[in-house]
């Protein structure tokens, strides 16, 4: 059915206030590790793809039914649930993409009312994560392809399209929308954003919308 408008959200950072993969890597007691290296990465220091796995590696060994423990500890953005509606009461779309993984996303998203969502998955084996990525990498040119492919498929013209993020690796998403915004974002994301929003809410974005 088509859309008016299509918002498209980057989840770690931005849709919530984590980073998963930190959550997780709290449960194999690498935290601390894992977030210098989430760091390095959103700066865009290190390759994002090559990153990723090397993080997930650190997982190896963490069992399925700690995700109930990381989803106890999502954060949702303050204003999320604002411009979730507002979007919808103009009738348009919410998509999440993320570098992050299905497994607490296909939980965190609905909840919050969005309409379509993308990550990666988390290869696992008799109940315990394996350290690999299950499938293709959802790395920046993955972001950019799920807003194109999501507003040709909800029939939205290019000049109606928002992304926001807060990494290197939504820059592309970002430069594919008509409006891209750097959201609690590092210093090279918010030098080439269209706009800069500072306030850690998500509802200081309403306005913007078209």
């Amino acid at each position: 059915m088509p859309a008016r408008l299509l918002v498209v959200l980057d989840a770690d950072s931005t849709l919530i206030r984590n980073e998963v993969i930190e959550l997780i890597a709290d449960e194999a007691g690498r935290g601390p590790e894992v977030a210098a290296a989430t760091e390095a990465a959103m700066r865009g220091e290190v390759d994002f793809a090559s990153s990723l796995r090397s993080r997930v590696q650190a997982l190896a060994g963490v069992p399925l039914t700690a995700f109930a423990r990381v989803l106890a500890r999502i954060e949702p953005t303050p204003g999320v649930r604002e411009l979730i509606d507002a979007v919808h009461d103009r009738g348009g779309v919410v998509g999440v993409v993320s570098g992050g993984f299905h497994e607490i996303l296909d939980t965190v998203a609905p909840d919050l009312g969005v309409d379509v969502w993308r990550a990666n998955r988390l290869e696992a084996s008799d109940g315990v994560l394996t350290g690999r990525v299950d499938g293709d990498i959802v790395d920046a040119a993955g972001k950019a392809a799920a807003l194109g492919e999501w507003a040709a498929g909800y029939e939205v013209p290019t000049a109606r399209t928002l992304a926001i993020g807060d990494g290197a690796n939504d820059l592309q998403m970002m430069a594919a929308a008509a409006l891209g915004v750097a959201f609690n974002a590092k210093p090279a994301v918010r030098a080439q954003a269209d706009l800069v929003v500072g306030p850690v809410d998500l509802s200081q974005i309403v306005p913007l919308l078209p």
